[in-house]
């Protein structure tokens, strides 16, 4: 097997170093997701609108979704700058908006204090949460795969997603005991702590980044004058099927909403203590912090392609198990069929994507390519909740439109990931350049 960089480099601490970056910056944005979703639903709709207005949660709710419009722009934007001017530049930038957002939010007047120019000020943040988003776990699958020796790239990138796993659990641990605050502590500034706390690993992340160096085959090309001056032109001419694939492949991170989402209020419908629900959640993102860098060893020695898949329908195959367990009085049962579906079934695909997804894109492009595809795919998980709620997957009996959307899901990406070319023996340095008609020509 070929390698792209020498052995003094991959037996360095680089690609180490450039996993907890990236570790890090994603557990900043998934931190951020979970807390401003459980206060949209909890805390803004008192905070931020007419107190007693019948329409404070839908418009509370619907400031939660302006970070998915503001995505796919985004995505547009950072994959041009980190492909045109380095990941480790559009990283730190990224860095330092989705923290600087999620610090001011906690800063905001109240409804009470400047009216509709506090809502006004939220979306305001949440766009500019979104934008940051569109471009971090692109950049930081980019820098961390681009840094990594060949026979282990899928498990440095594994850590990109595990980061949004820790996210999710700490945010939980912090968000949980601030709702049982009394009202008068909870809506003035205990609310606000979670967000202040955002800054602390966001200044652990930038002083990690700052020091890591960009990828030694995107600064070589950097020096030879051979990026690409406008990425996305090569990108739709030669690597359009890779985009439409990510697309497609990415709904499946619609499975990581349905269940910490959808399964809760489905929960919650069919009598499940609330807390409980909350703690389901946490025990899936616990085990998959275990298992998603075991998967992604497992997709550096059988390959890419059957690690998603087996994630994608096996998360699908379980739904079902989990929802009616919900109903049954045996807790242990439905913790232990949470761990499976969540730690044991999708945490295999979404261990596996930042390789799988990057690997079918040049590294001319590779940024480009991977945030507008994977953003454009993200909308199916931002609209899920929605979608099946609307459909009756909230209502008594909703488990079965709830499976059914899952495994609707599950079987497209699936068989989006079985047209991909398996990229596991691949070399770094020759990923995206034998297939598709993509080629090195500069856009």
């Amino acid at each position: 097997m070929h390698t792209t960089a020498g052995p003094a480099h991959h037996a360095g601490k680089t690609p180490r170093k450039a996993a907890l970056a990236s570790f890090l910056g994603s557990a900043v944005e998934y931190y951020d997701f979970f807390i401003f979703g459980s206060a949209a639903a909890l805390i803004f709709p008192v905070v931020f609108f007419p107190s007693g207005d019948d329409a404070a949660t839908v418009m509370s709710l619907a400031t939660f979704g302006f970070a998915y419009v503001a995505r796919p722009f985004g995505a547009i934007i950072l994959g041009h700058f980190g492909d045109r001017i380095g990941r480790q530049k559009v990283l730190m930038f990224t860095l330092v908006l989705m923290g600087g957002s999620t610090f001011v939010i906690g800063c905001l007047p109240d409804f009470q204090t400047i009216g509709w120019w506090a809502p006004a000020l939220l979306v305001l943040c949440r766009l500019a949460q979104g934008l940051s988003a569109a471009g971090e776990q692109a950049g930081a699958s980019s820098m961390t795969l681009e840094h990594a020796p060949d026979d282990r790239r899928s498990f440095f990138t594994s850590w990109t997603l595990t980061g949004t796993q820790g996210g999710q659990i700490l945010a939980a641990l912090i968000f949980i005991p601030v709702v049982a605050l009394p009202d008068e502590i909870k809506y003035s500034w205990g609310w606000r702590v979670p967000f202040w706390c955002s800054a602390i690993v966001v200044v652990v992340a930038f002083f990690i980044r700052r020091s890591l160096e960009e990828p030694p085959g995107f600064a070589e090309a950097r020096a030879k004058g051979e990026v690409a001056k406008i990425p996305l032109v090569p990108l739709m001419r030669d690597h359009w099927r890779a985009v439409l694939r990510v697309v497609l492949c990415a709904f499946v991170a619609a499975v990581s909403t349905v269940f910490a989402n959808l399964a809760i209020a489905y929960g919650k419908e069919v009598g499940v203590n609330e807390a409980i629900t909350l703690w389901l959640v946490v025990a899936g993102n616990v085990g998959a912090l275990v298992t998603q860098p075991l998967f992604g060893r497992l997709a550096d020695r059988i390959g890419r392609r059957p690690v998603f898949v087996y994630g994608a329908l096996s998360a699908a195959a379980l739904m079902p198990f989990y929802m009616l367990s919900m109903s049954q009085p045996n807790e242990l049962l439905t913790f232990a069929l949470a761990l499976a579906t969540f730690s044991c079934g999708y945490a295999a695909a979404n261990a596996v994507w930042p390789s799988f997804y990057g690997e079918m894109f040049s590294q001319q492009v590779r940024f480009s390519g991977m945030a507008i595809g994977t953003q454009f795919g993200f909308l199916m998980a931002g609209f899920a909740p929605s979608i099946v709620a609307a459909l009756g997957g909230v209502r008594e009996g909703g488990w079965v439109v709830i499976s059914l959307f899952t495994a609707v899901i599950a079987v497209i990406a699936s068989v989006s990931a079985l047209t991909a070319r398996e990229t596991r023996d691949v070399p770094t340095a020759e990923l995206g350049l034998k297939h598709e008609r993509e080629t090195v020509s500069v856009g």
